[in-house]
């Protein structure tokens, strides 16, 4: 299969990221921290495959990660830090589960969360 056929692999399990809401590359561009220009040109991965990121998603239909004693884990961190992290990295992961179901009437610019509009 050619590669543009394949999708989206992640860059440390090797398997095709599916969804939307499964997407580190996504939730990276909907929160702003890469541009629309760098979704072809950096590397994908699953959420699930990246616990020190997704260890600052709280939400009830998402396995959060516990990375125990790790030094990275997010109890170790300075808890307004901690608590700023998880308030844009949750508001990403509820703006990407609404694009997996809506993206195809939005263009791409509008998946950020600053071209949210409030209602969503």
């Amino acid at each position: 299969m050619a590669r543009c056929d394949q999708g989206y692999l992640c860059h440390i399990c090797g398997e095709e990221v599916k969804r939307l809401d499964q997407s580190l590359l996504y939730l990276r561009y909907v929160i702003g921290w890469i541009t629309v220009e760098q979704l072809t040109q950096q590397p994908e991965a699953h959420l699930g495959c990246t616990p020190s990121v997704a260890q600052f998603i709280v939400a009830e239909e998402f396995a959060t990660p516990d990375l125990g004693e790790e030094p990275a884990a997010k109890r170790f961190l300075d808890p307004e830090f901690r608590q700023a992290r998880e308030a844009l990295l949750t508001a990403g992961y509820q703006r990407l589960r609404y694009l997996q179901k809506h993206r195809r009437q939005m263009p791409i610019a509008q998946y950020p969360l600053s071209a949210a509009t409030p209602s969503e």
